[in-house]
């Protein structure tokens, strides 16, 4: 977005600014000033802010005649996207970072101590620091586009906004709007920031210069003055009162504890230097009380970790085997169950046109009614207008076999994905009835947990288009891709596969056709321990908890529940009768063959390890608590963190032997993985960056130690001895 003010000044030629392009004045004495940062995006930076100081010193501070300032992006669809991350991750002495903050806020008196109102001219990304500097400004209008946001997401990044965002927020938005937005570190829509007084006007992003300008212009004349929203009696009982914010306290404290379990520590500190904000002596005194925070924040290596993954998804946006020659528009899913339809919806929902086919008429109904019902639930939640949920199913095509359409349909395919049940004969079948229709250069995507690409890609007349696609389930939930070539597979197919799962939203990782790719190569070892730690005499609800306190979103027993005990056993077997070894030894995982062979399948059926209740919950069954009991071959007593470490450990050394192996290409991949296929906890940022926090050495001992107590399935791999001999680390 870039047009000239109506009339006035500008200084000529090539700007002397790196950051911003030459100050340009209106008639009506109102300057322009136009952000425009070296790269696709407007960031935060030191040297960005000295350089608006100077910038303001040189061209707007002696300027007499100038009555106020619009800040507005040159770059579309980017005001400005948050601080520079490089600049925290280079900074080696984190103290430092508060010096730093506290001279962001001296560049703000200097451009307050002008007297002149500013405006903040929004369109895009309103992040992070990008609103902080937002909140700076006296009036902000945001334009009504798609791609405008505003949100303070530091808590992902383990940190704290730390430019006057715990203490410039809550004036505007309230005390609970306030602590929400940073506590979650949510996006807000236009609307929504216009209702809750985020921004004073909302325009059309053709009209956002103009009326920024008109904006100012009136600020000045003081024909325009900004209303703060008015708060309902019932939110200033609550926030206005002593009383009502003791009440906020102690409910928002047990919020964050439920929801961080002790492992986040920049949660609390928000919500710490919101309350500061209350009894500082000063704005000044509030604002360093931050600035500390956002230090200490940043050297806890939580925020390390996290900063670690962010880059890591960042840096796998780029498609390794660059752009495919043929740009894929139309894909079609082969099987309308959850996984297909799941597949189907991500693909719709991107702008993918989607042939979607299955057996029979009712088969692929079901499928197109799961896409109905989320964009439905999307619509209620308002993630998603009428007009996106209409548009995203407008475009899947639904197919049946008894239906000749669907071989019409198929000869416009670029790539299909095929995602019928776990069983060689049938996919082969479905590869070969697809392929008489297929044209040429259409990819045959296979949709598989553990079955080998180059066995499915036996069948095909065109083996070097056929690659595996494993989506984890629930597929709209779950970001995490493993892209599986075999030895066949063309670049180019790969080049297919790798963008049409960056444009569904996921983050894809490249993994080698080995028995259970990689999460579910390092599932199995975890998998078998849970079992090995109930024969230990480890209750099945002591289980689930410590590997929950551990930081995993469910324990195993749930997550077995969950995905299907058939599943998870089926998933066992096979690694167990693949090329592990004894690295799967342990336990025969008997328990699950048992339950399996007792309907007890987990959710789905109503009970595995727990009984499901409806709207009541779950409980323990006692079914599967007897047979627990009668597995114990003795109760070693262990503690908590014994079965963690155990449990875990079988994980990571299996991660460790997959880039050992090759069959992930580096330890971010490895981290991605993990975190985004089973929830490793992030805060840890992976089983790599894990192992670098507390040594290779300290934790190839501990394993070494219970290889001698339990068996050799404990035995650290090689790659894992030599980086513990070494002393070196997976991350540099």
């Amino acid at each position: 977005m870039h047009h000239e003010p109506e009339s006035g000044s500008s200084t000529s030629g090539k700007s002397k600014w790196t950051y911003f392009e030459p100050v340009q004045v209106t008639e009506k004495g109102v300057a322009v000033i136009r952000i425009n940062c070296p790269g696709k995006m407007n960031t935060v930076s030191d040297t960005m802010r000295a350089e608006v100081e100077r910038l303001w010193k040189a061209d707007v501070e002696s300027n007499a005649s100038i009555k106020a300032v619009v800040f507005i992006s040159s770059k579309p669809d980017n005001f400005i996207a948050g601080a520079d991350i490089n600049m925290i991750k280079s900074t080696p002495n984190k103290a430092d970072l508060k010096r730093v903050c506290m001279e962001g806020h001296d560049t703000f008196d200097v451009i307050a101590k002008r007297g002149i109102p500013t405006v903040a001219a929004i369109n895009g990304a309103c992040l992070g620091g990008g609103l902080e500097w937002a909140l700076h400004c006296d009036y902000r209008i945001a334009t009504t586009s798609k791609k405008t946001v505003l949100g303070l997401p530091e808590v992902k990044l383990g940190l704290l906004p730390g430019w006057g965002g715990t203490q410039l927020l809550r004036p505007l938005v309230g005390l609970q709007a306030a602590l929400d937005m940073m506590l979650t570190g949510k996006n807000i829509r236009p609307d929504r920031a216009l209702k809750m007084g985020l921004v004073n006007e909302t325009v059309d992003p053709a009209s956002l210069e103009r009326v920024a300008i008109q904006a100012a212009a009136e600020l000045a004349a003081g024909t325009l003055k900004p209303v703060r929203r008015a708060k309902p009696l019932a939110q200033r009982l609550i926030e206005d009162t002593p009383a009502g914010r003791a009440v906020v306290w102690k409910k928002v404290t047990e919020t964050v504890a439920k929801n961080t379990g002790g492992h986040y520590p920049s949660p609390p500190a928000i919500v710490d230097c919101v309350r500061h904000g209350y009894g500082a002596p000063t704005k000044r005194a509030a604002l360093e009380y931050e600035a500390q925070k956002f230090s200490e924040m940043a050297a806890t290596p939580q925020s390390a970790a996290l900063i670690g993954l962010f880059d890591g998804t960042t840096a796998l946006k780029k498609n390794p085997f660059g752009a495919p020659a043929r740009r894929v528009e139309t894909v079609a899913v082969l099987g309308a169950g959850l996984m297909g339809a799941g597949i189907a919806q991500v693909s719709c929902e991107k702008g993918l046109r989607v042939l979607l086919k299955d057996r029979d008429a009712a088969s692929v109904s079901k499928g197109i009614k799961y896409i109905s019902d989320n964009q439905a639930a999307k619509l209620k939640k308002r993630r998603a207008t009428k007009f996106d949920t209409d548009l995203a199913l407008s475009r899947v095509v639904p197919l049946a076999d008894d239906d000749t359409l669907w071989q019409r349909s198929f000869a416009q395919a670029d790539l299909v994905i095929e995602a019928v049940p776990e069983n060689l004969d049938l996919k082969h079948r479905v590869i070969q009835q697809a392929e008489q229709y297929l044209p040429e250069h259409c990819v045959f995507a296979t949709n598989t947990s553990a079955l080998p690409i180059a066995d499915i890609a036996k069948a095909s007349t065109r083996p070097q288009n056929v690659i595996g696609m494993h989506y984890f389930s629930p597929v709209p939930m779950m970001p995490l891709l493993e892209v599986i070539p075999h030895a066949g597979t063309a670049k180019e197919a790969c080049a297919a596969a790798m963008q049409v799962g960056t444009r569904q939203g996921k983050t894809a990782i490249v993994v080698k056709d080995v028995p259970g790719f990689y999460v579910n190569r390092c599932l199995g070892p975890f998998l078998v321990e849970a079992c090995a730690l109930v024969e230990a005499g480890v209750g099945l609800e002591k289980l689930d908890k410590a590997i929950k306190a551990y930081g995993l979103p469910v324990g195993p027993l749930t997550s077995a529940d969950e995905v299907g005990m058939d599943v998870a056993h089926h998933v066992q077997a096979f690694l167990a009768a693949a090329d592990l070894g004894e690295r799967m030894g342990g336990s025969d995982a008997g328990i699950m063959r048992e339950m399996v062979g007792k309907g007890m399948l987990g959710r789905k059926a109503g009970k595995g390890f727990y009984v499901y209740e409806g709207k009541k919950g779950k409980r323990i069954n006692p079914e599967a608590l007897a047979m627990a009991k009668g597995i114990v071959k003795q109760d070693l007593k262990l503690s908590t963190q014994e079965i963690q470490d155990r449990a875990i450990s079988r994980f990571v050394n299996e991660a460790v032997m997959c880039l050992q192996d090759g069959i992930i290409s580096s330890p971010v991949d490895g981290d991605i993985g993990a975190v985004f296929g089973i929830g490793f906890p992030p805060f840890l940022g992976g089983p790599f960056r894990m192992l670098d926090q507390r040594g290779a050495a300290a934790y190839a001992d501990m394993m070494r130690g219970f290889a001698e107590r339990f068996g050799p399935q404990f035995e650290p791999c090689q790659l894992l001895q030599d980086m513990a001999a070494s002393g070196k680390k997976f991350h540099s």
